[in-house]
């Protein structure tokens, strides 16, 4: 358990297959909460890959090494608190060269070690797949829940499936799945535009036993947000309905 923190709802947010969003969608629910009023954390979980410092605006912090433990960075608008190898390392560009039992043993020093401000919520962006860190985080942790993402099309769905079946099998509570990048409203005429077909989130949760948390849009706002370090000025009707939903 976390050797410092007295840490409230622990979620990880999780998905076969990459490139759905998921870590958008952890970030997006970070600043959703923190504007309810929560105290919350993100542990940056997806070692190899890692996006949420830039997504934040924080990746020129280092954290802070006291004794005992580690201090994550606080991001400035909502002061949500962050967790990142990104934030070690001497270049953001620099790989994260390591096998299954390194990234497995970093993941639980994140969790033991770091010295969180006692968060209401603490979110994990897990890498996707099924391997070393999702059954790492899955096994290590005593999570409240995993949120699903995915997006409309038949070979995501596919894939994620494979992360619904893995946290059953490991017995782990669901929350909920989201499509992500569900549909695309036109700027000039205000109509919605479906760029990846029909929404087929609510079906594929129906066939999964778990709830559907809503989608949200493929917006190039929010892309711009993310690569500016700017996602905390970036709000949407869809993520509030998610944060409804899961009513943490």
């Amino acid at each position: 358990m976390s050797r410092y923190s007295k840490i409230g709802k622990v979620i990880a947010v999780m998905s076969g297959k990459g490139g759905v969003g998921k870590s958008s969608v952890t970030a997006l629910l970070a600043c959703e909460l923190a504007r309810r009023g929560k105290k919350v954390g993100v542990l940056d979980a997806d070692l190899t890959g890692p996006s949420i410092p830039t997504m934040f605006g924080v990746l020129g912090k280092r954290p802070e090494t006291i004794n005992p433990g580690i201090l994550p960075v606080r991001t400035e608008k909502l002061g949500i608190e962050v967790i990142s190898v990104n934030l070690m390392l001497e270049k953001p560009e620099q790989p994260v060269i390591w096998r299954g039992p390194l990234l497995s043993k970093a993941i639980q020093e994140f969790w033991e070690e770091v010295a969180w401000d006692d968060p209401d919520v603490l979110l994990l962006d897990l890498p996707p797949g099924t391997g070393d860190i999702p059954l790492t985080v899955l096994q290590a942790i005593p999570l409240d829940g995993v949120i699903i993402v995915s997006s409309p099309q038949d070979l995501a769905f596919l894939v994620v499936k494979k992360a619904v079946n893995m946290v059953y099998q490991l017995k782990k509570p669901i929350l909920g799945l989201v499509e992500n990048m569900s549909y695309v409203v036109c700027p000039n005429c205000g109509t919605t535009i479906r760029p990846f077909g029909r929404e087929k989130g609510k079906e594929i949760a129906a066939s999964l036993f778990i709830p559907f948390l809503g989608g949200l849009p493929l917006d190039a706002e929010l892309s711009r947000h993310c690569d500016e370090g700017t996602i905390e000025e970036y709000e949407n009707e869809g993520v509030s309905a998610i944060a409804d939903k899961i009513a943490l």
